[in-house]
């Protein structure tokens, strides 16, 4: 059942606060706009406000007042040149703030954009500041697009019971209200949901109408629900767009039209997915935009293969029709993913023609973004090669967004604003102007993880937990220069006594762990690397057919994906050959050392951090940090096992397998500390993932742990 409690509280509301009094500060503002009615309501409650329409003459020169100041909307001459003199630099959604004597000016070219400056006020009173002292400010956004993937719960691209599980929480309104809340407040403006095919539950395509099952009733409740949830997002001025998996229609289509479910490129389908197209866009006003990838079943999955120009000209023949033929403009999402032939994909977005710039999706570094901040591979083709040509030359009708994908910790927090400004510094490029945030395999909604009740969970979703992902890629993703400092605040607001900048800074050393590990271990689609767990369901390269986790003799053989990084054969192969090293060159045992430098100095930091008077949940946030700390000790003696039993391997000194030994017991050490630190917390959990059966914990990998030593003594 689809849960509607309290969602329209703040679409009608009728006013936002009206008070009388000397202290009360007067509010000028558009009240036409719901986006900044959403805004002021979150400035009404840090301070007492009486709000009017922007074409109101402010009646006294003394009261304080604040005035928000779009294109057009001015309450006097004063303040229109104010706007006139301030706001020709201010791009996309930047905002301004001034001050003048006792006025206080948020100008904006975008009603989002000045809804951004309201809430920088607010936090500024909310950290302490007087309307008097607020910091005036000048601040354009570096990513003009900053989305979050979303992965629905039906339809679902990956299934399986770490999906299904989060299938009420994302019926019900009530987290998608929290979940836009939180977005609005990172300063993430585009929301796309992604499933295999979406237009069962949201429409009855009039000349198929036998495509979904769902009753008039049930239909109904489902196009209540997305109206409301695309509204909502909207007046919190977020974009919304749906995006699918190309050639693929419901079990009930293919039974009652009697085609393929999957790949059926029939001139039934495409009708049917050009009508849908239209149809989808003329009933949800409030909807965005649609994006389609042209992977997975455009020739990949055992049905006809399709060269890269029968695939554009089949998004040709369905989206971009169906687009041209709705009653009104939307904006369009183009993946990348195997297009194989930018110059295809760069002719059907030419003739397009559309009103606003295409978004091209890239996949950066595949699918474990999280790695290295250098484009080290894509997934344009099968190969992951790099192809220049979907930027070069400089496109003009769309702009590149990078796709960062997660599918290298689900469980345990994560936070490293060093890796997020290092990221856009190299890869904000004139062609980009987006980013995605998300994974495939695993959806931030119920924390199927924790064990419930437990002392120190206090949060109720799951992204409510991984705040600080979401806080972190948000605000630098809007403003990568923004500090260290005024990031760290947000742990003073939810923890006393947190020492927030010490805090931040364990966050950032230990959360270099999975990057490295994702950098020295190469990895591809999504279970070719699960770094939380230290877990490759399917290898890239050589695997010993043992168990998903990654045993010493794969660590020792594999490719790294930087190949600044030397891996353990090779580097064990120059030392006996005497080959000369680069200075530039990170070799495993340097790796290593850095690896347990930056996890002992994260620990020295938490160790001296008290939580005796603070929210439980402070706790719980640490023993994170100590177990990805702990992850990192076991990756780098594991790393120093190799090379000594690489060595071992091709010298055959005993020496040497004794110390491969002694290291792989210490790695027994740190793993139990990570089965120590999680047993309590963490339960057995589902694993995201159709290619591996069953569920995890550190725990499960105990017994692989010890076969690593097994296996070193019994090497010849």
């Amino acid at each position: 059942m689809i849960k509607y409690a309290k969602i329209f509280l703040f679409i009608f509301l009728p006013g936002i606060i009206s008070c009388q009094g000397e202290n009360v500060v007067r509010v000028y503002f558009p009240k036409s706009s719901p986006i900044l009615k959403y805004g002021i309501s979150k400035f009404a409650d840090q301070i007492d406000i009486s709000t009017y329409d922007i074409s109101h003459e402010p009646e006294t020169q003394n009261q304080p007042s604040v005035f928000i100041l779009t294109p057009g909307f001015y309450p006097n001459q004063e303040a229109e040149a104010i706007f006139k003199v301030h706001h020709q630099d201010i791009t996309n959604d930047g905002y301004k703030i001034k001050r003048e004597k006792n006025k206080v000016y948020v100008i904006g070219a975008t009603e989002r954009g000045c809804l951004y400056g309201i809430l920088d006020i607010t936090e500024q009173l909310k950290s302490g500041i007087s309307l008097d002292k607020i910091e005036e400010k000048h601040v354009n956004p570096a990513i003009s697009f900053r989305a979050i993937k979303f992965n629905l719960p039906w339809s679902s691209y990956r299934g399986g019971p770490s999906t299904e599980v989060h299938v009420e929480t994302c019926k019900d309104l009530e987290f998608w209200e929290a979940f836009l809340d939180m977005m609005v407040k990172n300063r993430l403006n585009a929301l796309t949901l992604w499933n295999r095919h979406p237009f069962t539950n949201m429409i009855r395509a009039a000349n198929f109408p036998m495509a979904t099952l769902l009753s008039e009733e049930e239909l109904e409740e489902w196009q209540l629900f997305w109206k409301a949830l695309f509204k909502m997002a909207k007046n919190r001025g977020i974009e919304t767009y749906m995006v699918n998996w190309n050639i693929v229609v419901s079990p009930e289509f293919a039974k009652a039209y009697e085609t393929r479910q999957y790949g059926d490129t029939s001139d039934l389908v495409k009708t049917y997915t050009r009508e849908s197209v239209t149809q989808l866009i003329n009933e949800y006003e409030d909807l965005t935009g649609l994006g389609v990838t042209l992977a997975d079943w455009m020739g990949n999955h055992g049905v006809e293969y399709m060269t890269p120009s029968e695939r554009e000209d089949w998004i040709e023949d369905t989206f971009i029709q169906g687009i041209a033929n709705a009653n009104r403009k939307v904006k369009f999402i183009h993946r990348a993913v195997l297009a194989g032939a930018p110059k295809e994909m760069r002719r059907v977005i030419d003739k397009a023609d559309l009103p606003e710039k295409t978004i091209v999706e890239v996949k950066f570094n595949w699918s474990h973004g999280h790695s290295s901040p250098k484009l080290l591979l894509t997934h344009a083709n099968h190969q992951g090669t790099i192809e220049k040509d979907f930027w070069y030359p400089m496109p003009e009708n769309y702009f590149i967004a990078w796709m960062i994908r997660n599918e290298d910790f689900f469980v345990l927090r994560w936070g490293d604003p060093e890796f997020i400004r290092s990221h856009i510094k190299i890869n904000n490029h004139e062609y980009v102007d987006g980013y995605f945030v998300g994974s495939e395999c695993y959806i931030p909604a119920k924390d199927y993880s924790h064990i419930d009740p437990h002392p120190d969970k206090t949060w109720k979703y799951a992204f409510e937990k991984q705040w600080l992902f979401y806080h972190l890629w948000g605000r630098l993703m809007y403003n990568p220069n923004e500090s260290d400092e005024a990031l760290a605040k947000e742990f003073n607001k939810r923890y006393q006594n947190a020492e927030p900048l010490k805090l931040l800074n364990a966050y950032t050393l230990a959360s270099k762990v999975p990057e490295l590990i994702a950098t020295f271990y190469k990895a591809t689609w999504d279970f070719t690397l699960y770094s939380e767990g230290f877990l490759s369901v399917s290898p890239v390269g050589f695997s010993d057919g043992k168990s998903p986790f990654i045993s010493i003799e794969e660590l020792i053989k594999h490719e790294t994906l930087d190949p600044k990084y030397l891996n353990i054969i090779d580097y064990v192969d120059k030392l006996n050959g005497g080959s000369f090293i680069s200075g530039e060159i990170i070799t495993p045992l340097q790796l290593a050392n850095t690896i347990d430098e930056e996890c002992n100095e994260a620990l020295s930091i938490i160790n001296g951090i008290n939580t005796s008077d603070s929210n439980p949940a402070l706790k719980s946030e640490l023993d994170d940090i100590a177990t990805w700390c702990n992850l990192g000790f076991y990756f780098a003696d594991k790393i120093r096992a190799g090379v000594a039993l690489q060595t071992y391997i091709t010298k055959k000194q005993e020496m040497d397998k004794r110390k491969a030994i002694s290291l792989l017991e210490k790695c027994l050490g740190h793993w139990k500390n990570v089965i120590k630190l999680t047993a309590d917390r963490y339960q057995e959990m589902p694993y995201s993932g159709t290619h591996f059966d069953g569920t995890f914990h550190w725990s499960d990998y105990l017994k692989d742990v010890e076969a690593d030593i097994e296996f070193a003594k019994e090497v010849e």
